[in-house]
């Protein structure tokens, strides 16, 4: 697998984890510059550490869902172009906020990301979409904001199973999911993010053509 351009391995402590350069957002370690990708703290850096080809080169125009609190959209902003992190939650946004303040590429989003159209007035087209949001109905979430994907982009979703259904066999669940976004994307790769997030899959897709 190939990093995008800005994610790199570097040394921290004596172990060697992904980094991006920018300030510090959750208490991660930092050397120099860079700042660790704790994949156990962030779905799409299980993504990378486990190999998946994310198709992110750097420099990508990106819609993060679910932003929360701004530890995994932190570092896309670090090493793609213009970044819209969208979070419902007024609490974390606080913190998202502190985390744009050194990335003026990051632009926070109060909204509802099951509701696009409150957005699009802001949300340029994208390279890149990232679903992060644990809600029932992870792939019609996918599927509203499907809307702002450039024909060649690529869907990123971290699909939580618990966030389906909290009682049903997390392998049905993902089942479900890949069935629910091959209505509208093709699905490139899938891949369980265990050991560093616990009944979660990871997606990379594509919209499929009209």
């Amino acid at each position: 697998m190939t990093l995008p351009d800005g994610v790199e391995r570097h040394d921290f402590g004596g172990e060697t984890s992904l980094a991006t350069r920018g300030e510090p957002v959750y208490g991660e370690r930092t050397e120099g510059e860079w700042r660790r990708w704790d994949p156990h703290r962030s779905k799409l850096g299980a993504m990378l550490e486990g190999g998946m080809e994310t198709g992110l080169d750097g420099g990508e125009t990106v819609l993060y869902l679910g932003a929360a609190a701004g530890t995994t959209v932190s570092h896309v902003a670090d090493f793609c172009g213009p970044t819209y992190a969208v979070e419902f939650a007024p609490r974390p946004m606080r913190d998202l906020l502190d985390a744009a303040e050194s990335r003026h590429n990051l632009f926070p989003l109060l909204k509802d990301a099951r509701k696009p159209e409150r957005y699009a007035h802001v949300v340029e087209p994208v390279d890149v979409l990232v679903q992060d949001v644990a809600t029932r109905g992870q792939a019609r979430v996918a599927a509203l904001n499907g809307r702002f994907l450039d024909d060649d982009g690529r869907l990123l979703a971290a699909i939580k199973a618990r966030s389906e259904d909290v009682t049903a066999d997390p392998d049905d669940v993902f089942d479900a999911v890949r069935e629910g976004l091959s209505a509208d994307y093709e699905l490139l790769e899938t891949m369980r993010l265990e050991p560093y997030h616990e009944d979660h899959l990871g997606v990379v897709a594509r919209p499929r053509s009209e």
